[in-house]
């Protein structure tokens, strides 16, 4: 596919109002300001073009890897930066700030399948896999939700039994981002005891199956695709040996929704820069729409949210340093800055008028996007509800 390139170009310089940069360090600063350079140059150019024509470039993955977008928080003799969560936090705001599906890319990578490699794995797993996955060599995908189990994994009826030599395996896996391109795949799936237990598969593995999710609206540019599993053998020194049980996943699941916390604020900071500008330049009444005050206070708003997602994705990644942060801090995140993104898309797609409607803004690729940001990795309602149980002590899910 010959790719369209944008002839709009890329003026995005950030969004810091109450001086948030002095809470980071110089390293952080030159991480961030080197990964805002590799957007400009390798996905604003293409981004709509992918999007309309629900492309997922494939050659991004290898330059994902040299560019260190993938387990950037995973130490640097598995190939990863050896970076703080901060770090990876800024790296993932600056991918979802040129789009959603491209940060999925790199965080599924990074949390969902070289984490729990690294965190569950032997040291034979993480030497085979994790330099690959991290130079973006094999690109991996993670197997958790399933066609009736979604917010209710430990309902999941993907299953293996044990046949001396080798395990085999039974059941689906859906809406598994990087799934058609991936390598490999690292998948949740019960015991006969009903324990849950991840195993890596690897594509070519008989039986071994990745369908692709078609007619999406939203995270076009990302591949997704379904996992089935039809009497795969799987070999024993693939069953990662660190950690069994739903807790496993769940820690996976934390530090990618992380990474999503601090993607949301890039895609919103995208859409408030884009509409800033915009008004300045439409003139209706003989004046710049900037000037109403309607518009003045859609822009006060987005600024204002945009300040506090910032202020809550620094304090969380601080904890996640210090291993302090726990699950209920990152669904309190990951649920207001996602929302808060949407909500600003939203608004920005309304200073734009009907061009917000069109490629020729970021608007609405990114509003389509977010509707699915807001429902993976634990759904808005969901979040709340483990922060309700926090609050009560009472689980309103059970």
């Amino acid at each position: 596919m010959a790719t369209q390139i944008s002839q709009k170009k890329d003026q995005f310089e950030g969004v810091d109002f109450l001086q948030i940069d002095d809470l980071l360090t110089d390293e952080h600063l030159l991480i961030r300001s080197s990964m805002r350079d590799f957007v400009k140059k390798e996905i604003s150019p293409y981004i709509e073009d992918w999007a309309q024509n629900a492309h997922f470039p494939s050659e991004i993955v290898k330059k994902f890897g040299d560019v260190g977008a993938f387990g950037p928080q995973i130490p640097e003799e598995y190939g990863g930066g050896g970076l703080d969560y901060i770090s990876y936090g800024l790296i993932m705001q600056e991918i979802e700030r040129g789009d959603s599906g491209m940060r999925s890319t790199a965080s599924v990578q990074g949390s969902l399948v070289m984490y729990p490699i690294y965190k569950f794995g032997s040291e034979e797993q993480r030497k085979k896999y994790l330099p690959k996955l991290a130079s973006g060599e094999y690109l991996g995908c993670f197997g958790l939700t399933e066609p009736d189990h979604g917010s209710n994994p430990s309902g999941m009826v993907t299953n293996f039994k044990d046949m001396g030599d080798h395990y085999l395996l039974n059941g689906a896996k859906m809406w598994i981002s990087n799934s058609p391109e991936a390598d490999i795949a690292v998948v949740w799936a019960k015991n006969e005891e009903g324990r849950i237990h991840g195993l890596i598969v690897e594509r070519g593995m008989e039986g071994f199956t990745t369908p692709t999710t078609h007619n999406k609206w939203s995270l076009r540019a990302s591949c997704t695709g379904e996992l089935v599993f039809d009497n795969v053998k799987v070999p024993k020194e693939n069953l990662l040996p660190g950690k069994s049980g739903l807790g496993a996943p769940l820690m996976c699941l934390d530090s990618a929704r992380f990474g999503i916390a601090w993607g949301a604020i890039g895609a919103a900071m995208d859409c408030y820069d884009s509409a800033r500008r915009y008004a300045a330049e439409r003139i209706q009444f003989d004046k710049p729409i900037a000037s109403f005050q309607l518009v003045q206070k859609k822009l006060s708003e987005m600024l204002t949210e945009i300040t506090k997602a910032q202020l809550l994705a620094w304090k969380v990644g601080k904890m996640m340093n210090e291993g302090k942060a726990k699950t209920v801090h990152i669904s309190m995140a990951k649920r207001n800055n996602v929302d808060m993104a949407l909500n600003i898309a939203r608004e920005a797609r309304q200073i734009h008028g009907g061009m917000g409607i069109t490629g020729e803004y970021p608007i609405m690729r990114h509003m389509m996007n977010l509707e699915s940001v807001i429902t993976y990795e634990g759904t808005h309602d969901i979040h709340l509800l483990i922060l309700g149980q926090e609050i009560t002590g009472i689980p309103a899910f059970k």
